[in-house]
């Protein structure tokens, strides 16, 4: 059976037991983070003097998707989503965002950190007071996993490309220990697997944690997103609606594990996959360079369940950039709404960040491949917001000039209105097998993964169900830790 190693280190676990004692850290249990009401108050009172994105260790309770929509101060209320009309998305289908924003880091990639760093931390594993956490990234991933190593009391180096969003590098410069910059854009990831080799052969005490291997990710978005997800639908659905699917960037194949949860509650719904069109590594085994920052490419992911994915869309680069002109510019704005679109969702529209405008336009190309009408809900998740992006509005202001009416008028037409069922895959058995094939020539071939498991990722029918009954084990290991803290 193929596990996430919880081996007990008891000479580490001392040491991380006596740090997080002194740092005044307690660890949030994954039932916490998916039901709040779980939290003692004494901690939601703690949190109403604290900002969202301050470095407090109290923050590690707001890893949820259950965040009051503020800057500081907030408590928990439902699950953060909107829901857009037909005047934006033009299909009748009802297609639900669930709203990243409002994690700390202002993007949900802190729980996948999360999902990876605490099984090793209360476990002994990884020892807080003599090595160092790695984050390779291709933007997001490391920022979260600074944010939690700093709550956590851990040193931490940051990887990511060198040509990612400047707020990236501005905000990791006063966070982590050490930002690494590999060269290329979102598209290369190697480079920052290179690197990765790179310093497990420099003799310095420190521990990985690869966001495109590591199954604490995959676990994280399984339990956490996919009962958020849940709990939208129950939420939302009517007597008459029905639940169709979900749309997700591949990205590190941590947010779109909230499918296999999903698909577990609702056996016919789908996984819907999607990728740059400029790097179309699982619609047809190629590769490239593009603009959908946070996305990853030129591989498939290990922990990506390719078996259980339904589809592959992708998604032209220029769709994202011109329509996040369009969502934010003034211009745009006032058009959207001379189209009906409600001001009340305008207003909102920056929630939106690239991958976020990515998988909104894949549930749009999927709604209209199935033909879905208003009772249909497809489901999909905006990682971050344009707040990480408004350089890249900047540099697009000086690069085309201002942003007028007639522009507004043809993105909305060409890429909203005019989104079209092209370059996309249902996938066939053998396509699927495809995909996950392709996973060789990077885990087994370069990484160090054996055969056997690549093998019985495909054919060991309880491979992946053996990871997603970890969840108690691993918040029984929390409380074990917490009351070895003491506090």
């Amino acid at each position: 059976m193929y596990t996430i190693d919880l081996t007990v280190y008891e000479d580490r676990l001392e040491r991380a037991v006596k740090r997080a004692r002194e740092r005044n850290i307690i660890v949030p249990t994954f039932a916490q983070m998916k039901n709040p009401s779980l939290i003692p108050d004494k901690f939601k009172e703690e949190l109403a003097s604290i900002g969202l994105w301050d470095l407090h260790p109290r923050n590690l309770f707001r890893i949820s998707w259950h965040n009051e929509p503020k800057a500081s101060g907030g408590g928990f209320g439902g699950v953060n989503y909107v829901e857009l009309p037909k005047s934006l998305t033009g299909v009748d289908a009802r297609i639900i965002v669930l709203v990243g924003k409002w994690f700390p880091t202002g993007a949900h990639k802190v729980g996948a950190a999360f999902g990876c760093l605490a099984p090793r931390l209360v476990t002994g594993q990884f020892d807080p007071t003599t090595q160092k956490a790695v984050w390779p990234s291709t933007g997001n991933y490391c920022r979260g996993g600074a944010y939690d190593s700093a709550l956590l009391a851990c040193e931490s180096i940051a990887i990511l490309p060198e040509e990612m969003s400047k707020e990236r590098f501005e905000w990791l410069a006063s966070v982590a220990g050490e930002t690494i910059k590999t060269p290329g854009s979102e598209s290369n990831v190697k480079e920052i697997f290179d690197k990765c080799w790179e310093l497990r052969s420099s003799g310095e005490d420190l521990m990985i944690f690869n966001q495109f291997e590591e199954f604490g990710n995959y676990l994280w978005h399984y339990e956490i997103t996919g009962h958020a997800m849940e709990e939208v639908l129950k939420q939302v659905m009517g007597p008459n609606d029905k639940y169709r699917g979900l749309t997700s960037a591949t990205g590190s194949a941590g947010t779109i594990a909230s499918g296999d949860y999903m698909k577990q509650i609702f056996p016919d719904s789908k996984i819907i996959a999607s990728e740059a069109l400029q790097c179309p590594t699982l619609l047809e085994n190629g590769y490239g360079a593009h603009r959908i920052e946070g996305i990853g490419d030129k591989h498939v992911p290990w922990i990506h369940n390719s078996k259980n994915t339904d589809m592959i869309v992708a998604i032209d680069d220029n769709a994202v950039v011109n329509l996040s002109r369009l969502f934010n510019e003034k211009s745009g704005r006032e058009y959207l709404a001379k189209q009906g679109v409600p001001a009340e969702l305008v207003s909102q529209l920056d929630l939106l960040g690239f991958s976020g405008i990515s998988n909104v336009l894949t549930a749009i190309k999927a709604a209209k491949y199935y033909e879905m009408g208003e009772n249909d809900i497809v489901l999909t998740v905006l990682t971050d917001s344009m707040e990480l992006y408004q350089s890249r509005l900047t540099e697009m202001h000086e690069e085309f000039g201002e942003y007028k009416e007639t522009d507004a008028a043809v993105d909305y037409a060409h890429w909203l209105k005019g989104a079209s069922t092209d370059n996309l895959l249902e996938l066939r058995y053998t396509d699927r097998r495809r995909v996950h094939q392709l996973k060789y020539f990077t885990w087994v071939e370069q990484q160090g993964r054996t055969y056997a498991e690549i093998q019985a990722q495909w054919y060991q029918p309880d491979y992946w169900t053996s990871f997603q009954s970890q969840i108690e084990e691993m918040d029984e290991l929390i409380i074990a830790f917490n009351g070895k803290v003491g506090l």
